[in-house]
Parts: C-alpha cells; structure tokens; sequence
C-alpha cells in the first residue's frame, strides 16, 4: 500500500495553509508496523511531526476514535504527564475521508521494537527507564480531569462493576465469528466469580489510558525516563489502578509473550513490586487491592488478544498471530489465576 492509498497530500497541503502549517511536505514515512491505524511521519516545513488517521478501511467507529484522541491529546497539555503535544486536527471529513491529527514527533526509544546505546549498554538505565514507567502513570492517575475539560470522557459511577459482565459478553461474542469453536480459554468462570466476590470499593475516578504497557511508551534516548506515552485510543474515565494492573500484568519479568521485547531481552528490569513502591511515592492512591487490579486486567487482556485467535478462524487475521496470542491469553489467565489463589 503507497502513501497515496492513505493521505492525499494536496488535501493535506491545502488544509494545512487554512490551519497556519506552511511550507512543503517531504519526507514521509511509515512509522511502526501496525494495522490498527495510520501512523506517518513527515516534514512540514522547518517542523517534525506525526499524522495518525483510521486504517485504509476505517472500522465504523474509527473516525470518533480519532476524535476522542485528539480531545485527549489537546487536554493533556500542560499537565507533566509525558505525551507527544498536539499540533493540529481535522475531524471534517472531507478533507481526507477520515478524522485525523497531528502532533510533534517524539524521538525516543520503543522498548517493543528497538532501544538505543543508552540502553543497550546500561543496566542502570534500563532500570531507571522502566520504573519511570509506573512515575509516569502516576502522574496521569493525578491529573484532575475535570479541571481540563475531560469530565465527561466516560462514564467513573459503577467502572469496576460493570468490568467482568462487558469482558464475560466480549468473549461471549466471539461464537458469532465463523468458524470459531468456542473459546478454549482456562479459569474464565472461576476468575469471574473471584473478581465479582473480592472486588475492592472503587478508587476516586480518573484518567485511564486503557492499554498501559512496555510497548506504548517512547523512552528517552539520552536520559532514563519516559519520553511519551502514545497510542490514546482507549482513554477513558474510570479507575486508574486498573492502568497499574495492566502494566503489571504485561510486565516482561518472566518468560513468555509478553511487551517490551526488546528492552527486556537485556536484563535488569525492576520486579513487578517495585513498580509498585514506585507508584505509590507519586500517587495517595491505596493499593492494597492492587493484585484484585492485576488480575482483573490479565482477564480483560485474555480475552481481547483471544479476539484475534477468534477471527483468524475465519479467514480473517493470520493463524500464526492467532494462535501466537491464543497462548499469550492462556499464559496470562494461568498467571493470574496463581495470583488469586486458584
């Protein structure tokens, strides 16, 4: 697929003259291997940035993603939680056919993919950058959301007690996928009714980034610390210790499937608790229930990744990634099935 297929640059141009972006465009690239969305970086005059739009075949709620980042991303601004800053949106979609937006470019490091010298050769380093991780959630768990203008991104009042029946019915929806023979996925009902029997009183709603792991993270290049948090599709407001939980869980201290490939391959990552301690110096949020947190976003990951064995079925993923993340579901409802005491 050329850029052509994706961006009509003279649309882009023409918008950019109205918005106050001159100069050429040049210099345009594909940044990541993903298919969810289109990620370009480009040169717009004396500026670096980045354009996010819907895949070439948008999804039906594609264009009002897009619009819910560029609301994010806008809002943040200001806030010290790391994050590329927003330059421009485009929620007319006349313009290319979809929602899209820019924001500066980021460089930094995705511990997913590839890290730089700094660190590859120190194991201080990695350890600094990967407990900057939980600091940076912290401080997005802080932000008062409200007070930028986020108060009704979601829906706080019942977050927790809607969780296990919206993933047990996500699940359940995968039966309709053709050829899928039902899930074959281990301790679903056993930690359902676990979760439903211990869950916790809500913590005071917040931000939510709703996918916090390794490989949604920039570090930076030059010193040990997170650069950006990326990819603000699933933000919402609820209770942010889940985010806590999601890093938890997806934490490469083991092996198996898991995020940050790259930067965990080297060594010397902290442990999970420390993660923790970390967390609880930058936030006056009690995580006493913190492994009912864990457990109930290694449940809710399960069964999203499952999603992808589910349509690889049907012709419709590869079956090679589906059953890579068939296997990456079981390993983690095993996990946190140990960690419930089941």
């Amino acid at each position: 697929m050329s850029l052509a297929d994706t961006v009509d640059l003279t649309a882009l141009a023409r918008w950019g003259d109205r918005t106050g972006l001159t100069g050429p465009i040049s210099d345009v690239r594909p940044v990541g291997g993903g298919t969810q969305n289109v990620v370009l970086r480009l040169t717009w005059g004396d500026r670096d940035l980045v354009l996010r739009r819907p895949p070439e075949h948008p999804r039906p709620g594609s264009n009002a993603t897009m619009a819910r980042e560029i609301r994010v991303l806008s809002a943040l601004a200001g806030t010290g939680v790391p994050h590329p800053g927003f330059v421009a949106g485009c929620t007319d979609t006349d313009v290319l056919g979809v929602v899209f937006y820019l924001m500066d470019a980021v460089d930094g490091d995705n511990p997913g993919a590839s890290v730089g010298s700094l660190y590859r050769t120190g194991p201080s380093a990695r350890r600094a950058a990967a407990l900057d991780t939980a600091t940076a959630l912290a401080r997005l768990a802080a932000v008062d959301h409200e007070a930028i203008g986020l108060g009704d991104l979601g829906r706080p009042a019942g977050f927790l007690e809607r969780q296990v029946q919206r993933w047990l019915d996500h699940l359940a929806s995968y039966d309709g996928v053709p050829g899928y023979p039902g899930h074959r996925l281990p301790h679903i009902d056993e930690l359902a009714a676990w979760l439903r029997a211990h869950r916790p009183e809500q913590s005071r709603p917040g931000l939510v980034h709703g996918d916090y792991h390794l490989n949604n993270v920039l570090l930076d290049p030059v010193e040990p610390r997170v650069a950006a948090i990326v990819d603000w599709e699933m933000c919402t407001v609820g209770d942010p210790l889940l985010d806590l939980g999601w890093l938890l869980v997806t934490w490469p201290d083991r092996p198996g499937p898991l995020a940050g490939a790259a930067l965990a391959e080297l060594g010397g990552l902290p442990e999970p608790a420390e993660l923790v301690e970390t967390y609880a110096r930058g936030s006056d949020r009690d995580l006493s229930a913190i492994d009912w947190y864990t457990v109930l976003a290694g449940f809710k990951l399960a069964i999203v990744i499952e999603g992808t064995h589910a349509r690889a079925h049907a012709g419709q993923a590869d079956p090679a990634t589906g059953d890579h993340l068939h296997r990456a579901a079981v390993d983690r409802l095993e996990h946190v099935a140990r960690l419930a005491g089941l």
